[in-house]
Parts: structure tokens; C-alpha cells; sequence
């Protein structure tokens, strides 16, 4: 049986290229918290630790610059998910108006209800995604970093 310590607030956070929607719930669903930050895992971790309070558990969908996130905030001591693609969208498609921050709410409130599964850190199957996450990150000047934490983005060249 989990205490109520283990009840504490949990965070979805919808990763875009530019800037990441953060949302915090609490343990009945409550939004506590609703933020844009840049896509950056310093300022991520900066939000997060600026927050005044802990976070239980972070999710991100699985995704080629979630990866990247992911690794930096685990590096910073935060207990974070990547989220399989698939169980989100099957979960997130009953909305009928999708935005950024209407999407970290939702995987905030799939961390909540535990309605996910865990991804691992390799994404063959992305594909076109994977390889249009390739180019931004490239514009961007972030790939040999994010590099350094996915190996999706050597299947994903390699496809082309």
C-alpha cells in the first residue's frame, strides 16, 4: 500500500522544438502548475527546482529531443518516464481540440492515473518523425548533444 508521501504531484510535459508545455497535477487531478519553457534541459531544471516544491515523477512522450531531456533531468535528479507513443495517443485521441498545453495536461493526468507505459530510449520505429526531429535539431545547432543520448537518430539517417 502507498503512503500519502507517495501521492505527491506529478508533471506531464509536452516537448516541442522552441518551447515545452509543463503542466503539474496533484494527487486528485488538481492542476497545480501550467507553464511554457524552452525546450532546454537547463531551463527545465531550473523551472522544476524553482517550483518551491517536488515533483513525484515527470513524463515526457518518447520522442528523438524527449530523449535528450530526458537524460538531463534524470542527471539532475529527478525521477522522470518517457511515455510510449502509441498508449498516448490511443489515450490523448478522445480530445477534440489538441494543443500544447491541452497535451501536457493529458500526460500529466496519464502519470496521475498510472494509464502508461514506459518507453526505452531507442526509437527505430519513428521513422519520418524521427527524421524531421533530425533536421530541426540540426537548425537548431543541439544535435551532437542529443546525440550523445539517442541512437534514433543514426537509424534514422540511415533510412534515407
Amino acid at each position: 500500500m502507498e503512503t500519502e508521501d507517495s501521492y505527491g504531484p506529478l508533471c506531464g510535459i509536452n516537448v516541442s522544438l522552441e518551447l515545452s508545455s509543463i503542466c503539474v497535477v496533484d494527487a486528485q487531478g488538481k492542476i497545480v502548475k501550467v507553464a511554457k519553457v524552452a525546450s532546454d534541459r537547463e531551463a527545465l531544471v531550473a523551472f522544476f527546482v524553482a517550483l518551491g516544491f517536488a515533483v513525484r515523477r515527470i513524463g515526457l512522450e518518447a520522442r528523438p529531443l524527449s530523449q535528450w531531456l530526458h537524460a538531463g533531468l534524470k542527471r539532475a535528479g529527478f525521477e522522470t518516464v518517457l511515455l510510449e507513443t502509441r498508449h498516448v495517443k490511443a489515450a490523448l485521441s478522445a480530445m477534440t481540440v489538441k494543443t500544447d498545453r491541452k497535451d501536457a495536461r493529458g500526460l500529466a493526468q496519464l502519470m496521475r492515473m498510472g494509464w502508461f507505459a514506459g518507453a526505452g530510449c531507442n526509437l527505430r520505429s519513428a521513422g519520418a518523425s524521427a527524421r524531421a526531429d533530425l533536421a530541426a535539431l540540426l537548425r537548431s545547432g543541439r544535435l551532437r548533444e542529443a546525440y550523445a543520448h539517442s541512437s534514433v537518430f543514426y537509424h534514422a539517417m540511415r533510412k534515407d
